[in-house]
């Protein structure tokens, strides 16, 4: 996905701030959600539409 150079990366308030290996995510985009590897930032991000995010998480938080 093109256009992420000064995208705002965050990682869920749940994960430890002195290990890096989570999921980040900017916001910002309309439609979909850029995710990506925060062991490797500078690697590629995958972009998911925001409604199958949301129903991906919801689905998580059921189990």
């Amino acid at each position: 996905m093109s256009g992420l150079r000064n995208a705002v990366w965050r990682k869920s308030s749940y994960s430890d701030g002195g290990v890096n290996n989570c999921l980040e995510v900017a916001d910002g985009y309309p439609g979909v959600l850029p995710v990506r590897d925060s062991k490797q930032p500078a690697g590629p991000a995958l972009a998911f539409p925001t409604d199958g995010w949301t129903h991906f998480i919801t689905h998580l938080r059921s189990s």
